[in-house]
């Protein structure tokens, strides 16, 4: 029996299907980089943008004949797509669909594939949604003992609310989980050979306050910062309004914690920043980002910007093209706003921003950008810094700095899961290249 999984979106839904085929090969599957060879096929979807829903209905589409040919064959439908609840609309456009699952729950696929009718009437939803995390799985065979890095959801859901944002629709209120559940999952994938784990949440900062058993996240890194063979901690995505010292601090002090910030912006104007209830000032941004570089000296930061929100005037988006100019970040993930059914935004605003003048604003701060990394790279010519290696890519191995930083070494051994001090050669503005120490098998 064969499985095979398509995943499109954010690292969430990348953890999300690593244990969905956890649970596929508990059960005896194997994975398939081909579909028409599959007895499950898995499509974890993703619709913060009207074009990777559009993808996913598309890939679904490409299904049909599979399933008309092999009647047998089931497919699982998952992820933000779904919801939290799933509607008759989707269920009558996709009747070949045999099971719905919202995101990061694997339960219901995994309950059709047994048939195990009490787990599938569970009306504990909480419960439901938890229990499958419960268990040791190990990684998927591919991945056992070749993934260097994982990522771990820790915060499940989203009660924040942007005007803009469709996950708290499709992925319910927040939720954290319980702190020795994470900890056993750390564990759990260091002992298959990870070094470096990034603890997933929409707004992670908030880990624990939902819960007042539970420790906040200044707790939970330091208590993951003690597992043994863990070399790496990252967490993302971080708010600007729960980003307190204690949090800051904790970077700093914590060894194995990176020194690496991704915060959004999202607009760098007071009035659309309102618009889009994200509840916090252009001025209050800029000092976080002064206290950031501050406490955390050598941190990286990496923010998001949406161009093109509804009523956002040429004079408002250049506000955002002049912060990013003057606060240099290391990365910016951009975006042109797009309507998502169900938001505020779509209910109560109009997108009156041409698609053209979205794409122009969006090229500008590209190419923005492109020159402020090119820029910060620099700085790391000749430089000596750590990087974890993670896989081998055309003959180079590629790997990342503490500071999340693309770096590619050409050995002739094998660096997987290793920490070396390599020297930077060249810089560009999305990667560097590097020398290894003689000695470690580089190519000289």
């Amino acid at each position: 029996m064969k499985y095979y999984v398509w995943t499109e979106g954010c690292q969430m839904n990348v953890a999300d299907s690593q244990r969905v085929s956890s649970g596929l090969e508990s059960l005896g599957y194997t994975a398939t980089t081909r579909p028409g060879e599959a007895s499950v096929i898995v499509l974890n979807t993703c619709v913060v943008r009207q074009s990777a829903e559009d993808k996913a209905c598309g890939r679904l589409n490409s299904l049909a004949p599979l399933k008309k040919a092999n009647p047998n064959l089931v497919i699982n439908l998952m992820g933000c797509l779904v919801g939290i609840r799933t509607p008759d609309k989707l269920k009558e456009r996709f009747p070949y669909v045999d099971v719905f699952s919202p995101p990061s729950d694997p339960g219901p696929l995994l309950a059709f594939l047994t048939q195990d009718e009490v787990r599938a009437r569970q009306e504990d939803e909480t419960r439901q949604r938890h229990a499958w995390m419960d268990e040791d799985l190990p990684l998927p065979a591919a991945e056992h003992g070749h993934l260097v890095s994982a990522h771990i959801p820790v915060v499940l859901g989203c009660s924040h609310a942007c005007t803009y944002c469709i996950i708290p629709y499709r992925r319910g209120a927040e939720r954290s989980r319980p702190a020795m559940e994470i900890i056993k999952e750390a564990r759990s994938l260091v002992r298959q050979g990870v070094k470096e784990i990034t603890l997933l949440g929409q707004i992670v900062d908030r880990y624990g306050l939902d819960d007042p058993s539970l420790p906040n996240l200044t707790g939970l890194l330091t208590e993951l910062n003690a597992i043994d063979g863990l070399e790496r901690i990252r967490f993302l995505t971080s708010h600007p309004n729960w980003m307190t010292d204690e949090l800051l601090e904790a970077v700093a002090s914590l060894q194995k914690v990176c020194p690496h910030i991704e915060v959004p912006i999202q607009a760098g104007d007071d009035e659309v920043l309102a618009n889009m209830k994200r509840g916090y000032t252009v001025e209050q941004y800029r000092r976080l980002v002064e206290k950031l570089r501050t406490v955390i000296p050598g941190v990286s930061i990496a923010t998001d910007i949406i161009v093109g929100f509804p009523g956002e005037t040429a004079e408002q988006f250049q506000h955002t093209h002049d912060l990013l100019a003057d606060l240099k970040m290391d990365v910016a993930h951009l975006a042109r706003y797009s309507p998502r059914e169900g938001t505020v935004s779509a209910r109560r605003m109009i997108d009156d921003v041409p698609a053209e003048e979205k794409m122009r604003r969006f090229r500008l701060l590209e190419d923005l950008q492109e020159h402020i990394a090119a820029e910060i790279h620099a700085r790391y010519l000749g430089q000596t810094v750590p990087v974890l290696f993670e896989e081998k890519v055309k003959n180079r191995w590629r790997g990342r700095t503490t500071t999340n930083k693309l770096v590619f070494v050409e050995s002739s051994a094998d660096l997987r899961g290793r920490v070396i001090p390599v020297q930077i050669t060249w810089t560009g503005p999305w990667s560097m290249q590097a020398r290894l120490p003689v000695g470690t098998g580089g190519v000289e």
